[in-house]
């Protein structure tokens, strides 16, 4: 049974399944306005998945024909897989923030192999062994035929821009965008700035996308571009997104997992203790040199690396290397000089505070979940839900 949970003010949540995946679901929500409702989001591109939208619209009051548009807090497949779908139903608009929109064009633009060719030179860089690169390898030599059974593909490309802290063009309502790059370069927050229907303490409500969960933390790896060598720090982003959250002050989250909750400055404080613990930890292993790839299989996960999927592990490494490349940036790790694939190693005398948190906070607690089942041989950025940790 579509699972529909009303929210008070205007605002629905729609419970729709991901499919072969731990996660279960995405809370798609209806965000009445006068000229019509809006989405926040619109789930996995798949046949039971659009079944359960369109039931869950009408047990909402509405159909999917009768939507104005649609906001994308990320470029996920999971948040923006049906996008395409409800525009061709609707006539909706589909608004992103450029960033992701930009990685959205890319991934419809790309030849094929390209994304393969790309991962075999990264994985090949951090330390990952023969018999990993090796399925790699011969898929690349095939050029990676398309499929569209791998979602991104084909994903629609956004009509409308999202821009950090204006107000979004939606009638009879104040939903403002707030920019919290770290999951993804383009991730927005989306702060409903009306009184709480329940009249709880606080300024309004936010829709948080995979930025704040109640019970579990994003991954967080590196942006890949194959086109753009920049180098970026994605775990210091995140660190900035949830410390602009956490001032805004607002009554409930309503995230696009899980369940909505309150106490949003609490979960920050939760989330940024739990990453100094965790960069901490990883100065601890760098006592001696290591590869990101052996960096990745010696972290604390949910169960031995020989257990995580062969997929996951490249999402895996991409979270270590999140985490070295902010220890490098803090000055707390360093490359060794002349070391090929290059290996990392902690600063004498480097503080346990590495992310720079402030004392006095209480521990987040619970091991490290690995990452889930994302299927086939790659871990692109349009692929499955990647690294989640538990709380």
């Amino acid at each position: 049974m579509t699972q529909v949970t009303d929210h008070g003010g205007g605002v629905h949540s729609i419970k729709v399944p991901i499919p072969d995946n731990p996660l279960g679901h995405t809370l798609v929500h209806v965000l009445d306005t006068d000229r019509g409702p809006v989405l926040i989001d619109t789930g996995w591109d798949d046949p039971a998945a659009w079944d359960t939208l369109t039931a869950g619209l009408a047990a909402a009051g509405t159909d999917v024909g009768g939507i104005h548009g649609v906001v994308i807090t990320h470029h996920h497949p999971d948040h923006h897989g049906l996008s395409g779908q409800v525009r061709e139903a609707s006539g909706a608009w589909i608004a992103m923030h450029p960033a992701d929109t930009e990685i959205v064009r890319r991934t419809r633009e790309s030849e094929p192999g390209t994304w393969l060719t790309y991962l075999v030179g990264k994985l090949t860089a951090v330390g990952a062994p023969e018999e990993h690169l090796a399925p790699l390898r011969a898929a690349a030599a095939e050029r990676g035929a398309r499929s569209g059974t791998l979602p991104g593909l084909r994903a629609a490309l956004p009509d409308r821009e999202i821009v950090p802290g204006e107000l979004l063009d939606l009638a009879g309502r104040r939903l403002r965008a707030v920019w919290t790059p770290g999951h993804t370069p383009g991730h927005v927050c989306l702060h409903l700035e009306e009184e709480h229907p329940g009249n709880l303490p606080g300024r309004g409500r936010l829709f948080s996308g995979d930025h704040l969960l109640p019970g579990i933390s994003p991954h967080i790896g590196l942006y890949e571009d194959p086109d753009d060598a920049t180098v970026t720090d994605p775990l210091g982003d995140y660190f900035a997104s949830l410390e602009r959250v956490g001032r805004l002050g607002v009554a409930e989250v309503l995230p696009a997992h899980q369940h909505a909750f309150t106490d949003a400055a609490g979960r920050v404080r939760e989330l940024l203790d739990h990453h100094e613990e965790r960069l901490a930890g990883l100065l601890g292993l760098l006592s001696v040199p290591l590869t990101p790839w052996e960096l990745a299989e010696r972290m604390e996960w949910n169960r031995p690396w020989a257990q995580i999927p062969y997929g996951s592990r490249n999402i895996a490494v991409s979270e270590a290397e999140a985490h070295l490349r902010r220890l490098v940036k803090l000055g707390r790790a360093e490359a060794v000089a002349g070391s090929e694939p290059v290996r990392y190693v902690a600063v004498r005398g480097a503080s346990v505070r590495a992310a720079g948190r402030g004392p006095g906070r209480a521990r987040a607690g619970g091991r490290p979940e690995p990452p889930g089942r994302v299927g086939g041989s790659s871990s692109c950025p349009f692929r499955g839900k990647p690294v989640r940790i538990r709380h």
